[in-house]
């Protein structure tokens, strides 16, 4: 009876931190390795982007290395009126972008919790975007943006 309540507990956790994993839009996958390379192949970015997708998650971690980590990063329907920005006191982002495109904004402040001022630019597929430390960016107008985030520390500050 003893094993079979702690069986149902352990399950019972289960759900709820699933429950409470899937409500933060976030999924962890893997530990960066220190003794051999990982491929990631195109067919499995295509997966994680249709999961995306249907599922509403904004970030896939593919690989997490303390301070290195390579994401896919997700966003739908941001409007000038409703969109977010994202600001690192200490780490470089790199973005790839892979589907979709819009308006990128770069710089600026944040007041009274809206983000004001900054550089726009329109993003497409392909395009490699370099954001240093200390800067704040986000996609300020798309329907649909996938991106791939490389994330590393600056060194400099």
């Amino acid at each position: 009876m003893k094993t079979v309540f702690s069986v149902l507990a352990v399950g019972a956790l289960g759900v709820l931190a699933s429950a409470s994993f899937a409500q933060s839009g976030r999924l962890f996958l893997d530990e960066a390795p220190l003794d051999k390379a990982v491929d990631i192949p195109r067919e499995k970015l295509e997966e994680y982007f249709a999961k995306m997708s249907k599922e509403q998650i904004g970030v896939i971690r593919m690989l997490e290395g303390g301070l290195y980590n390579v994401n896919i990063r997700h966003v739908e329907n941001q409007t000038p009126d409703k969109y977010g920005t994202e600001f690192h006191e200490d780490t470089i982002d790199v973005w790839v972008i892979q589907e979709g495109g819009g308006t990128l904004v770069t710089g600026g402040e944040e007041v009274d919790g809206k983000h004001r001022g900054g550089v726009e630019r329109q993003v497409k597929v392909g395009d490699v975007i370099f954001i240093p430390a200390g800067i704040y960016h986000g996609m300020k107008d798309t329907r649909l943006t996938t991106w791939l985030n490389i994330r590393f520390p600056e060194h400099r500050n």
